[in-house]
């Protein structure tokens, strides 16, 4: 039985976009000592506008495979970047025949290029990109929310979950990347989820730097 990960179109993307994704480091060199608490996140959005940051292989197929278990309505994905992690949501969604996959990015060149891949990739029709700071753009979403992916930055985690929170279902699943890299901004949001008053069961799983896998109880 076939899958769409292995279409061709999605296969021939990844494998693209995570060879361009190996030049991260060397663009961010170019980019150089802008810090969050020297600029905001729009102007860094803007400014990192050519780096992938993306998902690992695993961390995109344990999200297609958490998708394809809980078989969710709707996927909130904060932080899209160039789509890696798009398109693997996505590409549950459409094995599961139903669904929708929401994504959320600052950057009008990475949106305008990821819209391109999402079209040629045949999965534009179960994803909507919106445009903009996450905390406004995902204020009108309905719920009930089932998967949320926040992958942007680390400090905005937290607020936005707690904008979500409100339309979270009972099971739902919070997954937070690059817990282990990016522990000292994320430190607030992990507090908050592993604070068992605060409703969730956790798991942190060990992939690339880490996934903190919550379970709204």
């Amino acid at each position: 039985m076939t899958h769409t990960l292995a279409d061709p179109r999605v296969e021939t993307a990844l494998s693209r976009m995570f060879a361009l994704a190996e030049q991260d480091e060397a663009t961010a060199a170019r980019l150089g000592g802008l810090a969050p608490e020297s600029t905001s996140h729009q102007e860094l959005a803007d400014i990192a506008a050519g780096i992938y940051m993306p998902i690992s292989a695993d961390g995109g197929k344990l999200l297609y495979n958490l998708v394809r278990a809980i078989r969710p309505a709707t996927v909130v994905e904060f932080g899209m970047s160039f789509g890696i992690s798009t398109l693997h949501l996505a590409a549950a969604v459409r094995d599961n025949g139903t669904g929708r996959v929401i994504t959320t990015e600052m950057s009008k060149e990475k949106i305008a290029a990821a819209r391109r891949t999402f079209a040629e990739t045949g999965l534009d029709d179960v994803i909507t990109v919106l445009e903009g700071d996450a905390q406004q753009t995902l204020a009108d979403v309905e719920g009930p929310l089932e998967l949320v992916l926040l992958d942007g930055w680390k400090d905005l985690c937290l607020p936005v979950l707690r904008r979500l929170e409100p339309r979270l279902r009972p099971g739902a699943l919070v997954v937070a990347d690059d817990v282990d890299q990016g522990e000292g901004m994320l430190g607030p949001y992990l507090e908050y989820v592993r604070d068992p008053a605060n409703g969730y069961q956790n798991v942190t799983f060990p992939i690339e730097d880490g996934m903190e896998i919550s379970c709204r109880l």
